[in-house]
């Protein structure tokens, strides 16, 4: 029981440091590097990685990602069509399913690396981590940009 309480306690510090604190009532611009820099602190603290893990684990997952954003970016550009070419829609349309499929099956096959590189609870804390990183940077962009409106 007291492994789970020091992990929780860990886990909301770790939260609590990535609260904006406003001192300054300026707009914030988006830092990739800081952002990368806080998503590998977090899923480090939360799946609980070793140094020796951490170091075997995020060049797979920077991999990942880059792959990923070029799948992100190429579906992004079938959101620009002319929504009154029938034709033109149902192309996007088997493009952006192809896309989808191909961006799971690069999940798939990244999953099975880093499950040769970590056990397989640890994956799975990741990708709960990851989640978990992602919804409370929607949130904090979200409170950001509503509360300028």
């Amino acid at each position: 029981m007291r492994n789970k309480s020091k992990v929780f306690i860990v886990v909301m510090m770790t939260i609590m440091s990535f609260l904006p604190i406003q001192a300054q009532n300026q707009p914030q611009k988006f830092d990739p590097a800081r952002f990368e820099a806080e998503l590998e602190q977090f899923i480090t603290t939360a799946a609980g990685l070793t140094p020796n893990e951490a170091s075997a684990f995020f060049p797979l997952y920077r991999e990942m990602q880059k792959k990923q954003r070029s799948i992100y970016d190429q579906l992004r550009r079938h959101k620009h069509i002319d929504f009154n070419d029938d034709a033109a829609c149902e192309k996007s349309i088997r493009e952006s399913d192809r896309l989808e499929v191909q961006m799971k099956e690069l999940q798939q096959t990244y999953h099975n690396k880093f499950m040769k590189v970590l056990p397989a609870k640890k994956v799975f804390f990741i990708m709960r981590a990851e989640d978990n990183f992602h919804r409370q940077a929607f949130k904090r962009a979200a409170r950001h940009d509503w509360g300028k409106r």
